[in-house]
């Protein structure tokens, strides 16, 4: 890895609508986030941050990216396992609830789309797979680094942010399919989840109670 160059500008910093919010997606508007705390899935207009649309999960959301029309979601449904599974989220719908797939090993958290295919991150086999519309691996990015949340950018390049075992010493930069990561600049809160609205990225802080946007 080469020592960060940049460092990230904070636009926005807004209360979350529910507590310990991880997964973030941008669909039809909205940004979309799941609550550890709540197990609801929360719709929020990112201009008036009001929250627009608030279902219940089948399980705590741990991933969340807009596919073919649609949200997916990475839910665990509790247990000794710790079991991980996608559904697919139809906002207005809600849940498909027959739509359940285990995820690959049965695990999986953060979760972003390309608009091809979805793309699961598996921290505890260090990797980010490519899924098929089975859910099946297509494809696997090895992850050099722990992983609090990735995203698609500009240009289509694919964009992580990179942690400690511990989880202390958080950066922002580039992942290639080889999984060699290049830091663009460190991140100076808890930071999970990542997506791009063309302009700017939104985070979670997750511990803190808030949605941060920022610039690199």
């Amino acid at each position: 890895m080469q020592n960060a160059t940049r460092h990230i500008q904070e636009l926005t910093r807004r209360p979350s609508p529910a507590p310990r919010i991880q997964p973030l997606a941008l669909h039809e508007g909205l940004l979309w986030m799941g609550s550890w705390d709540t197990h609801h899935i929360y719709g929020v207009d990112p201009q008036t941050w009001t929250v627009k649309e608030d279902v219940a999960a089948p399980g705590q959301p741990f991933g969340i990216a807009p596919l073919d029309g649609a949200l997916h979601v990475v839910v665990s449904l509790g247990g000794d396992d710790d079991d991980r599974y996608l559904f697919r989220f139809d906002p207005g719908s809600g849940f498909d609830l027959g739509s359940e797939t285990p995820c690959p090993d049965m695990t999986g958290s953060h979760l972003a789309s390309d608009g091809r295919q979805l793309f699961l991150g598996q921290m505890h086999n260090r990797r980010i797979v490519t899924l098929d519309a089975k859910a099946q691996i297509t494809s696997e990015i090895p992850l050099p680094t722990s992983c609090g949340g990735f995203g698609f950018g500009p240009d289509g390049t694919l964009y992580m942010i990179a942690a400690d075992d511990d989880f202390e010493k958080l950066e922002i930069g580039t992942l290639d399919r080889s999984g060699k990561f290049d830091v663009l600049a460190p991140i100076d809160f808890g930071a999970r989840s990542l997506v791009y609205d063309g302009s700017a990225w939104f985070t979670s802080d997750r511990e803190a109670g808030f949605i941060v946007s920022f610039t690199l």
